[in-house]
């Protein structure tokens, strides 16, 4: 039954992209990607208990594989995919209402949604790492005609960029790739069934060639740190999350860059079990913090709150890749940990910047204030969320956070702990000011209250019950979840 259960995990959202090309009822497009994300879901909590009781699933000979990092980021996957399909339906209903978008930019997107998250599902489930750099590829054709979705063109600026900055990013992925086979060609034989499975070379990866591995390394962490943000690779991804629809931007913020982070952090534990922690750890600290630093100061000034929200995904993109720099079981734990919390609390960021933009008709600060005022539940939430996303006691993201610098400290990355402490203070410092401003306080130009779209707010209440409750409570199953995938970063098979 497990062989059908990944399988379907993959398969559901291509039927429902099927069923989409094949008919011409906007309410039918909606209910076929909320069935699909609804059963995606479904699929991915059982997974999740099944790998967290009974160790690692496998499918069709081993062409799937799903350990407790993988199952992890499914059900982060699922999770998001879910929730920004409920928020779609409120969002577009809006944009046409309004003549923003027509039917058939909509059906494109009811079309290539499904698409795009079978190939992020797709990712976590291939153990062939080939399989999964096509998976990853695959997932930039799908979103960048989501980013170019409006047909402006700030839109086709973004697109380009996004496609030309992904490419070569992948690239190099593709080359990193390919060494990581070299180096394990003189151990396994070039005929040996699975050379290219994750789970055979975890095996045999203190014999690989370590000059091979090196460059490997190197390469995929530029090619893969390209998708997930880091710096300096990054500057895709402010215009892509400015441009994009927010369900779309809030794929791409709060589920793809799991998907990224989790390709690095499979050649990781390739690399730390050929070469040793120090060689991989530095790089992987030294990306981490240049990309809080870099995120810092666009934070500090920055004018379009939708793009405000790429600086903080570079900050968390940073935040992950510097705890499995930093090493240890605290920073595997609490890298593992991040991943979960940025990507269960990003997407209430996204749609209340959506809900402000379309109500306000503009993305700047300048033009914007006292959101509580008009829009009482999305102004609260925001400013809840702004909290929250920035590690304010006691949201969950606290703990990832405090848990990474300790293991900053523990192993006397002394200097890496001070700059990772400035870069989160000075984003919270950023955050606090922005959000203050922009829920706070009376609106410019006396707007009254403004009924909010029970669609929207269905999604964001979705969202904001796990970001509360996280805080004070992980349940058993999934903190069981966790603490195994962070054994896998760690090095067990």
């Amino acid at each position: 039954m497990i062989n059908m259960e990944l399988a379907f995990l993959i398969i559901t959202p291509l039927i429902a992209a099927l069923l989409c090309l094949t008919t011409r009822s906007r309410l039918l497009w909606e209910w076929f990607n909320l069935a699909a994300f609804g059963v995606v879901s479904g699929l991915a909590i059982w997974l999740g208990i099944d790998v967290a009781a009974h160790g690692p699933a496998s499918a069709f000979d081993g062409f799937l594989r799903a350990d407790a990092l993988s199952a992890l980021v499914i059900g982060l996957t699922a999770f998001v995919s879910l929730v920004c399909g409920v928020y779609a339906v409120g969002y577009f209903r809006e944009d046409v209402k309004e003549g923003r978008i027509s039917m058939d930019q909509l059906r494109r997107y009811y079309l290539l949604t499904p698409v795009f998250v079978s190939a992020m599902l797709l990712v976590p489930l291939a153990d062939n790492l080939g399989v999964m750099w096509v998976a990853i590829e695959s997932t930039t054709l799908a979103s960048v005609l989501l980013v170019t979705f409006y047909n402006q063109k700030t839109s086709f600026e973004a697109g380009w960029k996004y496609i030309i900055i992904g490419s070569v990013g992948i690239s190099l992925a593709l080359f990193g790739t390919v060494f990581t086979y070299y180096s394990a060609v003189g151990v396994l034989g070039p005929e040996t069934h699975g050379g290219m499975n994750w789970s055979v070379l975890v095996q045999v990866a203190p014999k690989l060639n370590p000059q091979a591995m090196r460059l490997a390394f190197i390469l995929v962490l530029l090619g893969y740190g390209t998708k997930a943000g880091l710096a300096p690779m990054h500057t895709w991804k402010p215009d892509a999350y400015a441009e994009a629809p927010v369900p779309s931007a809030a794929l791409l913020g709060a589920g793809f860059i799991n998907c990224a982070i989790y390709a690095i952090i499979r050649f990781d534990v390739l690399a730390e079990k050929t070469l040793g922690h120090d060689f991989p750890g530095k790089l992987l600290a030294g990306f981490g913090v240049a990309s809080i630093l870099v995120a810092a100061p666009f934070v500090l000034v920055q004018r379009n709150f939708r793009r405000l929200l790429a600086y903080s995904s570079i900050d968390h993109a940073g935040i992950m890749v510097a705890g499995l720099g930093f090493g240890g079981k605290l920073g595997a734990l609490g890298a593992t940990l991040h991943m979960l919390y940025h990507g269960v609390t990003k997407p209430l960021m996204f749609f209340c910047a959506g809900n402000v933009q379309q109500q306000f008709s503009t993305p700047y600060f300048w033009k914007v204030r006292g959101v509580m005022r008009t829009l009482p539940w999305t102004g609260a939430l925001f400013f809840m969320a702004s909290l929250a996303v920035t590690g304010t006691p006691p949201f969950s993201i606290f703990q990832s956070e405090f848990s990474i610098l300790s293991a900053a400290l523990n192993t006397n990355h002394s200097w890496a702990a001070a700059l990772f402490l400035v870069g989160v203070v000075t984003i919270f410092a950023g955050f606090l000011l922005h959000m203050s401003k922009l829920s706070l306080g009376k609106p410019l130009h006396g707007e009254l209250q403004m009924k909010e779209c029970p669609w929207k707010l269905s999604a964001m209440a979705l969202v904001a019950i796990p970001v509360i409750c996280f805080g004070f409570f992980l349940p058993g199953p999934l903190y069981e979840l966790v603490r195994q995938a962070a054994q896998i970063i760690g090095g067990a098979p």
